[in-house]
């Protein structure tokens, strides 16, 4: 007896049903995609399809993977109709180059006072009106920068002396330019302070105190033929300080003097020098001697006298004349 049945589909064994429990599973083993089957004859496709929020939608794709083109900026049609403009580049002119001298401001800025004062003088001396504006135009010298050029010649005279122990031949003849030419600036200095170029008599004490200071520097040799510098030097000097000590006295009864100090600051310099300044000194004592008696000298008139009759203080005339 046969019996027939009627036709099954096929069942394979990954299609029955599992009747264990999966487990919970929660967070990042969500994420595990799920698999579906595609039956094609004897063929059997196994796709995997990502869930949202797996591993897969964390990782970044390019633009051309998604296939939307849209997020594209050359794929606007307005970007690619459109040519983008480019700065043009600046055509410079081929300008020949050649030299040129330096503008007279950018030339005053490389010189030096030295340098400065050489073209100046040269200006001068070939054009005499324009020294003759420099001279009454340009400010009178101080004390203090007429000592400061004074002691720029100095300390190129100790620069010039040989080093160890040398002759007086050797050394004199080493130091003797730098020696003219400071006993020179002297001299010029001196006559610049002396009256009556400088109606005040303190600036011009205050300038011999000084110079008579740079006289004591000078080296001392044993030979006359090298020593007259020095001695022609002190009595310059010294005629400088009757001079000034003669106009001193001569208004109020010589008290700036006394008052300053003067007297003995002289009689300092006169010990230093040995007695060279015995001339200033004897003129110095005529001047100030009356203020160690209770009378004054006859030759000097008295500060009240001059109060009273309104001369104390005024200019008097210098010279012989």
């Amino acid at each position: 007896m046969s019996l027939l049945l009627p036709p099954q589909t096929p069942v394979f064994p990954h299609q029955r049903e599992n009747h264990r429990p999966s487990p919970q599973r929660s967070g990042a083993c969500m994420a595990v995609p799920r698999r579906r089957i595609l039956c094609r004859g004897p063929l059997i496709l196994l796709l995997a399809c990502p869930l949202p929020g797996g591993p897969m939608a964390n990782r970044k794709r390019k633009a051309d993977e998604d296939g939307d083109e849209t997020m594209s900026p050359m794929s606007s049609p307005a970007v690619s109709s459109r040519t983008l403009a480019r700065p043009s580049k600046k055509v410079r002119a081929n300008v020949e180059l050649f030299g040129r001298p330096l503008p007279l401001p950018r030339l005053l800025e490389t010189l030096d006072t030295d340098q400065l004062r050489l073209v100046l003088e040269h200006i001068c001396e070939r054009h005499p009106d324009v020294g003759h504006e420099v001279v009454s135009g340009a400010p009178r010298p101080t004390v203090a920068s007429a000592l400061k050029v004074l002691q720029g010649y100095q300390d190129k005279l100790k620069a010039a002396v040989p080093y160890g122990e040398s002759s007086p031949e050797y050394t004199y003849y080493r130091i003797r330019d730098v020696l003219v030419a400071l006993l020179d600036a002297l001299s010029d200095f001196t006559h610049q302070f002396l009256p009556p170029t400088e109606a005040q008599a303190t600036k011009s004490l205050q300038f011999l105190d000084g110079a008579t200071e740079i006289i004591h520097s000078l080296p001392d040799w044993q030979a006359q033929a090298y020593r007259h510098h020095k001695d022609t030097a002190y009595d310059d000097i010294a005629r400088a300080w009757v001079l000034v000590i003669n106009e001193a006295g001569k208004r109020g009864g010589g008290i700036n003097l006394h008052s300053g100090a003067w007297d003995r600051i002289l009689a300092r310099h006169n010990d230093q020098s040995a007695g060279r300044l015995a001339a200033a000194v004897a003129a110095m004592g005529t001047s100030v001697g009356w203020m160690a008696s209770d009378q004054p000298s006859p030759e000097q008139n008295s500060i009240l006298n001059q109060l009273m009759s309104g001369t104390y203080g005024s200019p008097v005339r210098v010279g012989p004349w």
